[in-house]
Formats: C-alpha cells, structure tokens, sequence
C-alpha cells in the first residue's frame, strides 16, 4: 500500500491498495473516521489512479465536508455572505437588515434561523436574477423562468424549455462563483452539453471560470453545514 496526498483546502491523504481481485477503479471512504483508500486493479498504472482520483476529488470533498457537525445558526453567529463573514446580532424593527457589517434579525430569537434564511433566498433570488438576466443578454437567448431549492448535487440546471434552476446557498459564496454559475447554466440555452463549443461559450461570456469551479470544488460543499430549520 502507499499514500496519495491531494492539495487543497483541506489537504486529504488518500491509501493507495492494488487487489488481484479487483476488476475496476474504486474509491471508498469510511463513515467512522473518514479514511480514503483507492483500490487499484493488479494491473492499473499508479498514474491512471492518480487521474481517477483527480476527477472524483469534488465529490470526495463534498462527501467529507457532509461529516462536518451541521451548524444550527443563531444570534452570535457568523455565516458567509459573498464569501464575506457576517456576524448575526440581535435588530429592532420588523424587517432583517444588513447594518455594518452584521445582519440585524428582529423579533423572537427562537425565530433567527428562519428568518435568516428567508432573507438569504431573497438576496440569492434578486442576485441570481440579475446575473442571468445579464449573461442572457449578453448571449442573445432569454430564459423561460428562474427558481431556488436547496440541492446538494448541483448547483444549478438549465432545461430544455428554458427553465433554470439555483441553489439558493450560492448567495453564501463569493460574488465571482454565484456569477460563474450563472454563465454556466445560461450557456446551456445555447449548448445543452459540456463539449468545447459550451466551455468557448463559457469564456465568452464570464471570463477565466477555473478559478471559481475549484472554489466550489474546494470549498462548496462546506456551505450545506448552516442549517436554518
């Protein structure tokens, strides 16, 4: 057996195993204490093992950052904004407010975590919005509608019919990812696929995108561990 060190935020060890028995490339990881191990065929090369565990590495991340103690937010607390920590503090008046730094919620603090996310879905909807409305424009092709969900296996869709899909956690996530997706769904009125014309049409409309698909990658996951409910 060896050892795999994968870069990142957090770096993650990964034990190396050759099976005579084994028939395919597997990649495990314990629910216990989050142990990784790559089994590799007799025969597989180390190498094609290393570029077998470069295209699992986001949904290796995703799965141990899941293992993290989700987070019931509450006064006190601090969550992401724009990538931006924001302290939530207790506010007067009726509405949530974002005031110096921190986001003032009001009323009952048995209340605070609902609230909060009301208000974050309706940041995220108003910034998604307008990022989609800019990257259709920009490629000519209007989109049918726009709705939220919390979802953990993507981060956005686009249908056939125009319809596109968000994650309403984007809006915890800095300013460039939330657009990146944006470009990325909206292409898909155009290609409805991931070939070269649709990442040449990626770049056309966002720019340099490899830096914030590795932040999701990287770093995603980590945003499902607020919990509002």
């Amino acid at each position: 057996m060896g050892q795999i060190r994968l870069s990142g935020n957090p770096p993650i060890e990964v034990t190396l195993r050759r099976s005579a028995r084994a028939k395919r490339l597997s990649l495990r990881m314990s629910r216990l204490d989050g142990r990784v191990t790559l089994t590799l065929p007799k025969h597989v090369p180390e190498s094609e093992g290393r570029a077998f565990l470069a295209q699992k590495e986001g949904w290796l991340r995703g799965h141990l950052e899941q293992q993290q103690t989700p987070r019931l937010i509450g006064l006190g607390d601090q969550i992401p904004l724009h990538g931006q920590p924001v302290r939530i503090v207790a506010g007067a008046g009726r509405s949530v407010r974002l005031v110096d730094g921190a986001l003032a919620v009001p009323g009952d603090p048995a209340q605070v975590p609902r609230r909060v996310q009301t208000w974050l879905r309706g940041q995220a909807r108003d910034a998604l919005a307008g990022a989609s409305d800019h990257y259709a424009a920009a490629l000519g092709r209007p989109y049918t509608k726009l709705t939220l969900r919390d979802t953990r296996s993507r981060w956005g869709s686009c249908n056939s019919e125009g319809a596109l899909m968000y994650s309403w956690r984007l809006i915890l996530a800095p300013t460039s990812v939330l657009n990146y997706v944006a470009a990325h769904e909206v292409a898909h009125l155009a290609e409805m696929n991931h070939s070269p014309a649709f990442w040449a049409l990626v770049t056309r409309l966002y720019g340099d995108w490899q830096p914030q698909r590795r932040w999701l990658r990287d770093h995603g996951a980590g945003l499902h561990q607020y919990r509002f409910d």
